[in-house]
């Protein structure tokens, strides 16, 4: 009997162009190939408009796709236990009919 392989190690680098971004605004563009995700900044000066900033933009391929959302979702469980529950805040247009 043979002896699987031993994995690879995993060598993680930077890139030259690597920068850490804080984002509170993610907008989500699904495909029939990929998602695309744009990271940006949302920020409120006047009540009657909000203003996005949008500095990235990443595709993923729908099974790296998934597997980004079983890691969140492993990490959202521990936070919470840890933290307590996140809440969101109800949308100010969640009950408008459209």
């Amino acid at each position: 009997m043979s002896q699987p392989p031993n994995p690879p190690r995993i060598k993680v680098t930077h890139r030259p162009d690597y920068r850490d971004n804080y984002a509170n605004s993610v907008q989500v563009r699904p495909s029939a190939w990929d998602f695309y995700l744009q990271f940006g900044t949302m920020d409120q000066k006047i009540p009657e408009e909000v203003e996005i900033n949008l500095f990235q933009g990443i595709y993923l391929s729908p099974q790296q796709a998934k597997a980004v959302l079983a890691l969140l979702q492993t990490h959202l469980v521990n936070y919470e236990k840890a933290f307590g529950e996140i809440r969101l805040e109800p949308r100010a247009d969640a009950d408008r009919v459209q």
